[in-house]
């Protein structure tokens, strides 16, 4: 391997981190276009031929990509799964995919609980009432009792799925006062002592006064969340999604909101993106929501940044990084 092997960034990366790498890659960064395209589109046709490792995040190293880039030894994507990525097409040429696992798990919890706060304290109803110049000096008590929303402190909190972002949840709802319980199949019953206990789903949907959703999207996870699932849970109860939209059956959650079995809801993930104009959703005003924005942050650029350095590095050394999505390249046996 040379010296300075020659490195392709298209993902959005941290100028700093990139100075640093300087001084042991030879690195062409171009400016992200933030496109689902493949790296064979990008303008980059002689980085990529000369490219030893690539690092991308939206833009795809498909099989045309492969194809365009034949000293490739290393794919770095800047996403918790390689879902950029030509897993199949890289392994069969031994080529190690690394990836940045939780890189936006803090990001993604904040944004899990202002969506929470939005929809049991009504903030974002009660901005856009007030912005619509609704409140007046004839009624100035209008917006106490229009508004009147729900204390966090002693309610219970159910998470479905432990990982990355269910953990970090889990620690800001025990900030807030709240009783916490979690579903995870692959977890021990004492997994967090004292702070939450790993229940089944039945007893979390009957328990828990607000659900949140951090489960991977698996088959067995696909549509988790259904009619029968939902009528289980407390009346009057929420449920806040900012992690997967299949996790949850649609047309289930709109029929427990129309109902009032659900009190709201608070959504950045939908089944169709963009949402489409006419959904009913928007005619809604128990359901926050926010255009999938959850891993919207100048720290999660950061952070994978950092992780891509970590892996860069780790394999100029002839090591092996620390999260690659296909080992088997390790172990050809």
């Amino acid at each position: 391997m040379p010296d300075r092997p020659r490195v392709l960034i298209t993902a959005a990366f941290d100028n700093g981190i990139a100075e640093a790498l300087h001084e042991e890659f030879e690195l062409t960064v171009l400016e992200p276009a933030n496109l689902r395209r493949s790296l064979a589109e990008t303008g980059a046709d002689d980085a990529l031929a000369e490219a030893e490792a690539v690092v991308c995040e939206t833009e795809l190293l498909d099989a045309t990509a492969l194809a365009a880039a034949p000293n490739l030894r290393l794919a770095v994507s800047c996403r918790a799964a390689p879902v950029n990525i030509d897993l199949d097409g890289c392994t069969a040429r031994g080529i190690p995919v690394a990836t940045t696992p939780a890189r936006n798990a803090d990001v993604t919890a904040d944004l899990t609980f202002t969506l929470l706060l939005a929809t049991l304290r009504n903030t974002s109803r009660a901005e856009a009432w007030l912005r619509n110049g609704s409140w007046s000096a004839e009624d100035v008590f209008e917006p106490y009792r229009e508004f009147r929303g729900l204390a966090l402190n002693g309610r219970t909190l159910g998470i479905l799925g432990g990982g990355a972002v269910g953990r970090r949840v889990l620690t800001r709802a025990r900030a807030f006062g709240m009783h916490v319980l979690v579903y995870d199949p692959y977890l021990d019953k004492d997994t967090f002592g004292d702070q939450a206990r790993v229940v089944g789903l039945e007893e979390l949907l009957g328990a828990a006064d607000v659900i949140t959703v951090h489960t991977p999207l698996l088959e067995s996870t696909i549509g988790l969340i259904g009619a029968e699932q939902l009528t289980l849970m407390r009346p009057g109860g929420h449920l806040i999604n900012a992690g997967r939209a299949a996790v949850v059956e649609e047309q289930a959650l709109l029929d427990a909101l129309r109902t009032g079995h659900l009190a709201g809801a608070g959504l950045d993930v939908f089944w169709e993106e963009p949402l489409p104009a006419e959904h009913p959703l928007f005619g809604m005003p128990n359901v926050t929501m926010t255009p999938h924005i959850g891993g919207a942050s100048d720290d999660v650029i950061a952070v994978h940044s950092r992780m891509a350095a970590e892996a860069l590095r780790a394999w100029r050394r002839g090591g092996v990084p620390a999260a690659v999505a296909n080992p088997a390249v390790y172990d050809p046996a």
